[in-house]
């Protein structure tokens, strides 16, 4: 299997940009609405969308709550792992690559406030009234984004798809 060169200018581009992002968008969100700020909410669309300031020790969008050392240390693993897969995966493509790079800047970003702040700051709000969705943040929508986009495009050129395996391959078919 042929690699990809261990500098990949837009999977790091990429990866970057989230990461930048998300930073910035944490920061602005603790000066603006964080404690002490005086403010709570910066509606978007009505109560529908809105910016409130939260902390969260769990994984993407709240779950796992109270585990930031496990989660620190899933994503430690992850980035080389992520960074290994932008050189191997196939089809190598634009759209890989893009997708990895989201993967790695949100990875990032929520590692860095994990090991600065023990706790990764949240604050896009969406639901209607008291139904919520858990609060989240720009790395959290890269890496879920970027997974969703990248399973469904890995399933849809996987070769193999709509093919059938072979008689030796299929467990019912072993010992006819």
């Amino acid at each position: 299997m042929k690699r990809a060169p261990l500098l990949d200018p837009l999977f790091f581009a990429t990866a970057v940009a989230i990461f930048v992002l998300d930073q910035l968008t944490k920061n602005w969100i603790a000066a603006t609405l964080g404690p002490g700020s005086g403010r709570q909410v910066i509606p978007i669309v009505g109560d529908v969308v809105r910016l409130v300031y939260t902390t969260n020790t769990g994984a993407a969008f709240g779950i796992g709550q109270n585990r930031s050392i496990l989660f620190t240390i899933v994503a430690l693993v992850a980035v080389p792992a992520i960074t290994y897969f932008n050189r191997t995966v196939t089809p190598r493509s634009l759209l890989t690559r893009l997708c990895l790079g989201a993967l790695l800047g949100g990875t990032l970003g929520n590692l860095v406030n994990r090991l600065a702040l023990g706790y990764v700051i949240d604050f896009v709000d969406v639901g209607i009234g008291d139904l919520r969705w858990p609060s989240f943040n720009v790395a959290d929508s890269s890496f879920v984004v970027g997974i969703i986009v990248l399973s469904v495009y890995l399933f849809l050129t996987d070769p193999s798809r709509g093919r059938p395996r072979e008689a030796a391959d299929r467990p019912d078919q072993r010992y006819a």
